[in-house]
């Protein structure tokens, strides 16, 4: 790596940090302006009804851009603030829980941002509100698993059970029996579960309704093939004793070449009764041939 390049590195990391600074200042700027925008909107709006009336174009002008204007720079603060305090609470509360804050502070906000744009222009927000709730509600009935899963999530989150990087046993019959793994990631819809099978996706709501258990630990140590400290082995049995070797006469001990050439035990004597075999002839003990 030549000195340019190493210049271009260094250039770029002081640029990441200024940007890094200048992130949460950027949102404020962004708030504030939002809210002048609204103040000169809503006074430009005072001089005139409608915006379909004759008269008043400058008035209406003004109100229009400036409402616009309003509901730009809000949008902008508030996605600005909603990253930077995740940023702040990521080490503190963990990723999903700053998500979780995250998510909110940009769903208050624009619900915000849209009923004062629309307060702005002069549109009646009673009725969109009364509208608004019938349309809610009939989504949530459409959606009522997801839903489910969502709130299920956030109560995982809120109540913490386990954390990531816990082992936990679930034991539910919507999901077949126990099942065991790490816990890997706690989303909004789903948990992640590494288990001997694999990564698996679980829904909250199953998870929430599931009864959870820490697995005993398994001990491995060298104290379970020992006996304990205190305690002696139980004498054989007459059972467990080897067999007895041959006998050793008094005074000599046996030692392992005794032990290696003692042989099989000598055979049974034969029968007095039976007769003896005669002996061939030519031998000693053969009758010599009569004359």
């Amino acid at each position: 790596m030549d000195l340019r390049e190493e210049r271009q590195l260094e250039v770029a990391r002081q640029m990441a940090k200024v940007k890094a600074r200048a992130r949460p200042w950027r949102a404020i700027i962004a708030l504030v302006l939002a809210a002048a925008a609204g103040i000169i909107s809503s006074v430009a709006g005072q001089s005139f009804e409608s915006w379909t009336g004759h008269g008043h174009v400058a008035s209406k002008i003004v109100a229009a851009c400036t409402a616009g204007a309003f509901c730009l720079f809000a949008i902008v603060g508030i996605l600005g603030l909603a990253g930077r305090t995740r940023q702040a609470l990521q080490p503190v509360t963990g990723s999903a829980h700053a998500a979780v804050i995250r998510y909110t502070i940009v769903l208050a906000g624009l619900i915000l941002t849209l009923i004062f744009t629309l307060a702005l222009f002069k549109v009646p927000v009673t009725q969109l509100i009364v509208g608004g709730a019938l349309t809610t509600i009939l989504l949530g009935i459409a959606a009522q698993q997801s839903l489910s899963n969502v709130f299920a999530g956030l109560v995982l989150l809120l109540s913490r059970p386990f954390v990531v990087g816990d082992e936990i046993q679930l034991r539910s019959g919507a999901m077949g029996g126990v099942l065991e793994g790490t816990v890997t990631e706690i989303g909004i819809t789903y948990l992640r579960l590494d288990t001997p099978d694999g990564q698996m996706s679980l829904p909250n709501s199953q998870v929430l309704a599931a009864a959870v258990q820490r697995p005993p630990e398994r001990s491995t140590g060298r104290a379970e093939l020992e006996p304990a400290k205190g305690q002696q082995a139980a004498p054989a049995t007459p059972g467990d004793a080897p067999p007895a070797g041959p006998a050793v006469p008094d005074g000599q001990q046996a030692g392992p070449a005794d032990v290696s050439l003692a042989g099989p035990a000598p055979a049974a004597p034969a029968d007095k009764h039976q007769p003896a075999s005669a002996p061939e002839p030519g031998s000693p003990g053969a009758p010599s041939p009569q004359s």
